[in-house]
């Protein structure tokens, strides 16, 4: 068991950002889309689009919207689109480390929207590798409840660690493969995340003084505004006492 990491933060920060469900079910079924089309319909012989439903499990997808999508991707829906995958990397105030993922059907637009982003919010895009291998694809749940229990659970479902959030709270770190089996585990125990995600969790955090704080969240708020994006990760890490002033 660790200290309380400030993941949390940032999670619950993009939360609020994607509060609006539409928004977000959209963003979603685009992943499941391309999953889907990159490796067939089905989650039991696509290890990406298993990841992705049960991403978008997590997030209360209704299945219809699950099921459409990903027909869509294997060419049954008549609005198929193809996108494609990548990454952009950056730098925003402060010296934080940031890692975007795309999904689009136009480059050239998506390309121009993230530029702006970060050129007007105070952050510059960086070479290919420049910050990536700063992070890590791992599955993440915040989750309430009693210690023995989180971690009995967590555990002999495949988690790699559980951590100590504080006020009753346990991060569960995965393999992103193991993501559906720890969530499958946790619903049947009767554990409700208050989190759940396939992330990018940063190996090495930034630590962000009150003034630098809000200028990174705006940066991220205008990432995440762009409706190509399906992920923005970042290591900054701000403290408590910040977090507090800032949502007050």
């Amino acid at each position: 068991m660790a200290g309380h990491s400030k993941w949390a933060n940032i999670k619950h920060r993009k939360g609020r950002q994607d509060a609006a469900r539409g928004k977000l079910f959209a963003k979603l079924a685009k992943g499941i889309e391309a999953a889907a089309r990159a490796g067939g319909g089905d989650p039991s012989m696509n290890a990406a689009l298993n990841t992705a439903v049960a991403k978008a499990k997590a997030s209360s997808m209704p299945n219809d919207n699950i099921e459409r999508a990903i027909k869509r991707g294997t060419g049954e829906g008549g609005d198929a689109v193809v996108y494609d995958e990548f990454f952009y990397e950056g730098y925003g105030p402060g010296g934080v480390a940031i890692l975007v993922k795309v999904l689009t059907d136009n480059r050239n637009r998506t390309s121009s929207d993230v530029r702006v982003a970060f050129t007007r919010n105070g952050g510059s895009i960086g070479e290919p590798g420049s910050v990536a291998y700063l992070f890590e694809q791992k599955g993440y749940f915040l989750v309430p409840g009693d210690e023995d229990e989180v971690m009995m659970v967590a555990l002999e479902a495949g988690a790699e660690d559980v951590k100590d959030a504080g006020d009753g709270k346990y991060e569960i770190i995965t393999a992103p493969t193991d993501f559906g089996a720890v969530q499958a585990a946790l619903d049947e125990a009767g554990l409700v995340p208050e989190e759940a995600d396939v992330t990018q969790l940063p190996d090495v955090s930034v630590p962000v003084d009150g003034d630098t704080a809000p200028k990174v969240l705006r940066l991220i708020d205008a990432l995440e505004d762009v409706d190509d994006i399906q992920d923005v990760y970042a290591n900054f890490d701000i403290s408590d006492e910040v977090m507090e002033s800032l949502d007050a």
